[in-house]
């Protein structure tokens, strides 16, 4: 069946019916069909329309809804979400594209040692004070130049010997490309701007007094235990972020 806009649903396609339903709404809004504040029609309406079982529609406005598409108002009805700043989400893609990209950064490992678990270090990855941890400095260098600093804090197992090309160079690319961290379950970030000290100065090439952004990281294992907690240091000129709120044409979201 069509719309008033001329889309349908194929019962010949591949693609699952309410698959094609939350395309067709999300088109809707995107062609600005359907706006902010708009209520989407309801559930009876969307079944004769497009020839579909009310569970299916159900499952269409709950996938809306996860996708930040729609809001429902309690005894009101089903609406179109406003874009709200809020929803920005901002992406690491600048450090992923040098660190695990096609051609990705040297990484030059600064230092690998077993040191002991200050206050700080022992609270993060619940250790107690003076218990063995791995510390490790690395530095991220492209044709430009360096690109950030990395200092890193692991839980020291004994059965998991740390071997030099990993501590070099495998942990931390495949962080950014999306292979090799199999132990990590998932992990915490937080950015911060901070003032670099004389020694960050240096490792990163830039002109005192510099600013920089602090990107610490706390890594938890399987068990739910930390297993890994540190912080990149970028200058503050080499690092950009961007991100893009509401929908649009240039990148549709799998509705799967």
């Amino acid at each position: 069946m069509n719309d008033a806009s001329g889309e349908s649903i194929n019962r010949e396609s591949s693609e699952p019916v309410y698959a094609q339903l939350v395309r067709i709404l999300r088109q809707q809004v995107t062609d600005g069909v359907l706006r902010p504040g708009d209520q989407l029609p309801s559930e009876a309406q969307l079944c004769r329309r497009y020839g579909v079982s009310p569970m299916t529609v159900r499952r269409v406005v709950n996938i809306l809804a996860d996708q930040g598409v729609v809001v429902g108002e309690q005894g009101r009805g089903i609406f179109i979400r406003a874009v709200e700043l809020g929803d920005a989400s901002f992406q690491l893609q600048r450090l992923q594209d040098l660190v695990g990209g096609d051609e990705p950064a040297t990484v030059r490992l600064l230092q690998a040692s077993i040191a002991a678990a200050d206050a700080t270090t022992a609270a993060k990855l619940q250790l107690r004070v003076g218990e063995r941890v791995i510390y490790m400095r690395r530095l991220v260098e492209s044709e430009a130049g360096p690109v950030c600093y990395h200092v890193e804090y692991l839980v020291y197992d004994p059965a998991r010997p740390v071997v030099e090309a990993e501590i070099a160079t495998t942990s931390l690319q495949g962080l950014f490309g999306g292979h090799g961290q199999a132990l990590i379950k998932h992990g915490e970030l937080n950015i911060e701007a901070v003032l670099l000290n004389d020694e960050e100065t240096r490792l990163l090439q830039a002109v005192a007094p510099a600013a920089g952004l602090r990107i610490e990281h706390l890594f938890y294992a399987y068990d739910e235990r930390p297993m890994s907690w540190g912080w990149f240091l970028c200058r503050g000129d080499r690092l950009r972020f961007g991100s893009r709120v509401g929908l649009g044409h240039e990148h549709p979201l799998d509705p799967t």
